[in-house]
């Protein structure tokens, strides 16, 4: 089973670490400090062509874990997960 972020990518439910609303978890430092040094080690993917309401982090394969960023809801996200929806 896998999970569309949307503009094409899919990663497997297995790698799905959590699914965070981008509004509500950057107010954090720690979450502001953690997404920054993720970006610094090119750990994030933007899957978005507007702004990212959401982030993804997968588990990590041989290294850290990566981050998607994407332009869908965690609400769609969720939707998606349990339906399997690829739209």
């Amino acid at each position: 089973m896998y999970l569309h972020l949307g503009q094409g990518v899919v990663v497997p439910h297995r790698d799905v670490l959590g699914v965070f609303d981008l509004d509500n978890t950057s107010s954090s430092r720690l979450t502001r400090a953690f997404l920054e040094r993720a970006e610094r080690e090119g750990r994030v993917v933007n899957v978005c062509d507007d702004l990212p309401k959401s982030f993804v982090l997968c588990r990590p394969r041989g290294g850290a874990a990566t981050v998607y960023l994407s332009q869908l809801s965690p609400a769609t996200l969720l939707r998606r997960a349990e339906s399997n929806s690829f739209e």
